[in-house]
């Protein structure tokens, strides 16, 4: 498998482990995912092995508060709309114009694709002054609306190439340059899109002033020595497979020289921002996007 495929494989085992999903469908989206079934039931057995985590993890649904996610006051209605791509391809993407603009925010979706939740931040950036796009990164294969079943969208997602996401990826920036001209840039990505953050900074990316990754893993051998982007890194203090990859990425924050802050949400689990999904927590997600709206006031302006 790819570290990708690698990663989105253990997310499921993970899933399964903490009582998210039963045992036969994890063991039909590993099977998606091109994980035989010896090597999927092994899995499966080490993810629910591993410091008895169906026990010592918080996993069920926040109770749900009065309160708004953070930033939906406000927020803008996201738009979809296509613009051109690497090799003449056509990219869907949400798009949420800021009335005033002080910059811009690239938004990176999950492994889910392009979904309402990741619209309606779009739509949420645009509401606090930054204009914001979120590309759809199934763009060829028909974006994510095409595909019935989520499991195969995240399955697709596995089988394409770093390099296609980094290429999809920098005409997005390219794309918020032209509609927002002379402001700053940023990105935000979730999950799988907070890998994709810490990529994009490892392949330079210069026109990147600011970016805040959530609970991305960091790619092997990551270098961010081209990068000039300040970054905030959201880490969940439950979320044990990914923050594991926290001191890597500081290192190399440290060898790039770039600004750079860790938040670590106390009490929060992996996907603590999705208020759509199981691992909700409202406090950590309200503090975080205070974080990171103080990080771009900041960076971008």
């Amino acid at each position: 498998m790819t570290p990708l495929q690698r990663y989105i494989a253990e997310e499921i085992a993970t899933d399964h482990a903490d009582g998210l999903i039963g045992r036969r469908e994890a063991l039909r989206r590993l099977g998606l995912l091109g994980v035989g079934a010896t090597a999927a039931v092994a899995l499966l057995a080490a993810c629910s092995n591993s410091g008895d985590q169906a026990n010592s993890r918080s996993t069920g649904s926040t109770p749900a508060e009065s309160s708004p996610p953070p930033g939906v006051n406000g927020a803008v209605a996201a738009t979809a709309i296509t613009f051109p791509g690497p090799g003449g391809r056509q990219l869907q993407a949400a798009w949420a114009a800021a009335a005033q603009p002080r910059g811009s925010v690239l938004v990176i979706h999950e492994n889910k694709g392009l979904t309402d939740h990741i619209r309606s931040v779009t739509g949420r950036f645009a509401g606090a002054g930054y204009s914001a796009l979120a590309v759809d990164l199934l763009s060829e294969l028909g974006g994510t609306a095409a595909f019935k079943d989520p499991a195969a969208a995240t399955a697709e997602l596995g089988k394409i190439a770093p390099e296609q996401f980094t290429a999809d990826l920098q005409a997005g920036i390219a794309e918020l340059e032209r509609r927002v001209p002379g402001k700053k840039l940023g990105a935000t990505g979730f999950c799988f899109g907070g890998g994709l953050v810490w990529l994009l900074l490892a392949a330079g990316t210069p026109q990147l002033a600011a970016a805040t990754p959530f609970y991305g893993p960091f790619p092997e051998n990551g270098d961010l020595s081209g990068a000039k982007a300040a970054v905030l890194g959201i880490y969940a203090a439950k979320d044990e497979r990914v923050i594991a990859s926290r001191p890597t990425a500081e290192a190399a924050l440290d060898r790039a020289g770039l600004t750079h802050e860790i938040y670590v949400a106390p009490n929060a689990d992996h996907a603590f921002f999705n208020d759509t999904g199981p691992r909700y927590n409202p406090t950590a997600a309200a503090e975080a996007w205070r974080r990171v709206l103080d990080w771009y006031g900041t960076y971008l302006g």
